[in-house]
């Protein structure tokens, strides 16, 4: 079944993001507002709006129909574990985004609370350390390890998050602190302050992904 579509003609009522259909705010500091977007297919999250600055990443995807208010409808193909960065501070904007797929759209992002950046310096990670993201707003990484692989140290220089795309056991080693086992499950999302030197090591039976970003 088609999901039933908002006419944007008349005046349609918009929302902001966290009262949107779907969209679940699962954390918020005074940095960001965390948001788990999970539309089932056939549904619809009608008209909202969007004026913070946004990072997401992609973690199931199915034909997602977005509709910008006062635009026509328009699908982009997307890939499980892709990120994306929207500057809605300078362009504000409002749209509805209907799955007219056959299985669940879903969305890990957060909007950023500080309208100008400058805070903090994200530092440089060596290998197996990814860069998928770089501007004024935010830097991300992605890590993927193979059982049996490991992450040589790396400092968290800046405040922000990790989102897990592909979940399984790993021994984070801080400095000056014990191992700390985790048995990390797909969809997973953690707060990250500044400060702590860490290795990840993967001890498990499956490939790990994460992707972490860091606040500027």
């Amino acid at each position: 079944m088609l999901p039933q579509r908002v006419s944007a003609a008349g005046d349609p009522d918009i929302v902001p993001i966290e009262f949107a259909s779907f969209h679940d705010q699962t954390f918020k500091n005074e940095y960001l507002q965390f948001m788990n977007v999970t539309i089932p297919p056939g549904q619809i999250a009608a008209y909202h709006s969007h004026t913070r600055d946004f990072a997401q990443v992609y973690m199931a995807v199915s034909d997602a129909e977005g509709t910008p208010l006062g635009g026509k409808p328009s699908i982009t193909p997307r890939k499980v574990g892709e990120v994306l960065f929207t500057n809605y501070t300078k362009k504000p904007g409002v749209h509805q985004v209907a799955n007219v797929g056959s299985s669940d759209f879903r969305i890990m992002g957060f909007e950023i609370f500080d309208s100008e950046p400058g805070r903090f310096t994200p530092l440089a990670r060596p290998a197996p350390y990814a860069p998928v993201m770089d501007n004024h707003r935010v830097q991300a990484w992605r890590l993927i390890l193979q059982p049996g692989e490991a992450a040589p140290a790396m400092q968290q220089a800046a405040p922000g998050v990790r989102i897990v795309v592909q979940g399984g056991m790993l021994v984070e080693g801080i400095e000056g602190k014990p191992d700390h086992k985790l048995n990390l499950k797909y969809g997973d999302f953690a707060w990250q302050n500044t400060g702590p030197v860490r290795t990840m090591r993967n001890v498990g039976t499956s490939t790990v992904e994460l992707v972490e970003f860091e606040l500027k």
